[in-house]
């Protein structure tokens, strides 16, 4: 199953309709998505506006593979699972943020292992097409395992 997030402050539609038309072209593969409160309607894949902590927890640890938004919660949570992470950023110069601080966490983060960047909808494409040989990151031995374990707790709080 493919997790998708949009996180809970912003919609992000662009995102959205791109991955249910993945889902459509893709239709024996499952996609879950949290939507946030989004115009876009998804018609191919099972969404939700917003998931509660226990839900999002299962849906996770479901998930071969999680698309979202460059936001940090996802990235560390899938890095500390070592579960392969696609993200794709919200532009501000498409009105999708209010600057562009996502293409610049994106360019630091593409190059973790585990770690994919798509910043179009075709290249997110070419990712999901090769999602089975899609490797999962982890956060290096640098980092100390009791902090990890604060720091996932505290975001699926």
């Amino acid at each position: 199953m493919i997790l998708l997030t949009v996180g809970t402050q912003l919609p992000f539609d662009r995102l959205v309709r791109a991955m249910d038309e993945w889902a459509k072209a893709n239709p024996h593969i499952e996609v879950f998505a949290q939507i946030a409160n989004g115009e876009y309607i998804p018609k191919h894949m099972e969404y939700v506006g917003f998931l509660g902590q226990k839900h999002f927890e299962s849906l996770f640890a479901q998930s071969e593979l999680v698309i979202a938004h460059a936001g940090m919660g996802s990235v560390i949570s899938s890095l500390i699972s070592a579960k392969p992470v696609v993200i794709f950023p919200r532009r501000a110069s498409l009105g999708e943020h209010r600057n562009e601080h996502q293409l610049a966490t994106c360019q630091k983060l593409s190059s973790l292992k585990g770690c994919y960047v798509a910043h179009e909808p075709d290249d997110l494409y070419s990712i999901l097409d090769e999602q089975h040989q899609l490797e999962g990151g982890a956060i290096g031995p640098f980092a100390n395992p009791q902090l990890l374990q604060t720091i996932e707790n505290f975001i699926l709080q």
